[in-house]
């Protein structure tokens, strides 16, 4: 076999196999072999000229089998002794990275080649969509493997491959992984799993040592749960660099707690920890990279469930910060549990703070599955950021900070509310909650992602997804790495 996962599952968590320095790509080998078979893609104004050029038998049959050349789509070429003699691959009108995404378990087994000429960056986009494609999720049964292998092509950047790859699998298994074997107690394992293999520290602060150490609002989220809520903090890189923290929201499980969520609301719910899983795949690739910052990486672990010791709708909770907050429903926990660990972010005055977390409805309402929000008041970080999920293909959209709505957040007897005061802007306002326990917003950014793949697309298998991360890295490496 050519490739492999990357990643085993060891004592419900996941022990990666290799050094990060030289990451492992599935389905992607890094020697070129003249022997494979080649691959021609074809974008749909170059496709006469292609048939031009390979007269005969290859144009006789794409025209019997009325191929066009749509984005992904591809036809085998039979050669004359009967063995497949190479692949057509479609590109549509506008190529991009995701039209190699499906071929890695579409085409028969075999290894292939790129002919063709393609500068680097698609290139190395070829290599992550044909890698990404090859994911299968087997932790509990057999869910077939990929069986076609590439050669990467000339040009490409295999260790941004093998990065991105890492990063992405790392997220997937998370999210993938029912709450009854990824709770916040193996949460918190696999983030320090990461971090030691990297060379990094950490700590977990757990249960009620939380109160002690004034995490209140992680507290209250967590504590109806049997798993102890717990606030993950690890930290890499030289002290003196620049500093990056990055938040993510670890839910493993949401109820929503006494303002219980019907049964079909709780579906997906293993994914309220997407943010997290997230933020673990985007650490893992600024780390292989050995970017020159020092990380940080915060995440506050909890089971937002249903029993005696429940927080409940009309309490007063305390924050980290000082300010207070009244709980206008059970089911908003994910800005309650980030803002305590916003306002410890904030203390050390990073350079940049990035918070993902699977917050709101309403976005996804507003946006859809696919694209996720974000929030900021730097204009030159938001520019930054947009121009590298153009580049990525990892697309985001900005929503605004609008500072008036804040007034939907007020209380009566606390310093701000949980939720708004009607059913509009729900995103904004859930944003400006947030936005209260950042002192410096224009360095700070928020993401409300999805985190999931409702359905199969090349190279985006239905289930968990770490939307996002791959622009999120490039802004970084360009902020930090010029």
């Amino acid at each position: 076999m050519t490739g492999f996962l990357v990643a085993a599952p060891i004592l419900g968590l996941y022990q990666w196999s290799h050094k990060m320095e030289l990451p492992v790509i599935p389905y992607v080998e890094q020697q070129d072999d003249a022997q494979a078979t080649p691959i021609w893609p074809v974008a749909q104004a170059d496709y006469d000229d292609w048939l031009a050029a390979h007269p005969g038998a290859d144009a006789d049959w794409l025209g019997r089998i009325e191929f066009k050349p749509e984005a992904g789509k591809f036809a085998l070429l039979p050669g004359a002794d009967g063995e497949l003699a190479g692949v057509i691959l479609g590109l549509g009108e506008t190529p991009d990275m995701w039209a190699y995404g499906g071929l890695s378990t579409a085409l028969p087994t075999g290894r292939y080649r790129i002919d063709g000429s393609l500068d680097g960056a698609a290139a190395t986009g070829a290599g992550i969509a044909w890698a990404l494609g090859s994911y299968r999720f087997g932790r509990y049964r057999d869910a077939g493997e990929a069986r076609a292998s590439l050669c990467l092509p000339d040009g490409a950047d295999g260790a941004a491959v093998g990065r991105v790859v890492k990063g992405t699998f790392l997220a997937r298994d998370l999210i993938n992984t029912p709450a009854s074997d990824l709770g916040p107690e193996e949460l918190a394992e696999a983030a320090l799993a990461l971090a030691g293999e990297a060379g990094g520290q950490g700590e977990v602060i757990v249960g009620d040592d939380l109160l002690a150490r004034n995490y209140p609002a992680i507290h209250a989220v967590g504590r109806a749960s049997d798993r102890a809520p717990r606030l993950v903090d690890f930290s890499w890189g030289e002290a003196d660099a620049p500093k990056l923290t990055l938040v993510g929201k670890g839910v493993c499980f949401d109820s929503g707690g006494l303002d219980l969520k019907p049964a079909s609301g709780m579906l997906k719910m293993k994914k309220d920890m997407g943010g997290a899983a997230a933020v673990l795949g985007l650490a893992s690739m600024v780390m292989a990279a050995a970017l020159p910052v020092r990380l940080r990486v915060l995440i506050p672990a909890v089971e937002n469930a249903v029993s005696g010791t429940a927080y409940r709708p009309g309490d007063i909770l305390d924050t980290r910060k000082g300010l207070t907050v009244e709980v206008g429903n059970t089911d908003a926990e994910g800005r309650i549990v980030l803002c305590d660990a916003l306002a410890e972010a904030a203390g050390e005055s990073p350079a940049l703070i990035v918070d993902l977390a699977t917050l709101t409805g309403a976005a996804r309402v507003a946006l859809g599955p696919d694209l996720p929000a974000y929030f900021t008041d730097g204009d030159s970080l938001s520019h930054a950021l947009l121009r590298c999920a153009r580049a990525e293909a990892d697309p985001l959209w900005r929503l605004p900070l609008y500072d008036p709505y804040a007034e939907r957040l007020k209380s009566k007897v606390a310093d701000l509310n949980n939720v708004s005061d009607g059913p509009f802007a729900g995103a904004v306002t859930a944003a400006l909650f947030l936005k209260a326990f950042v002192p410096e917003p224009e360095n700070w950014l928020h993401i409300d992602t999805y985190g999931w793949n409702d359905k199969d697309r090349p190279g985006r298998p239905a289930g968990g997804e770490a939307l996002a991360i791959r622009a999120l890295y490039a802004m970084i490496a360009e902020r930090f790495n010029p």
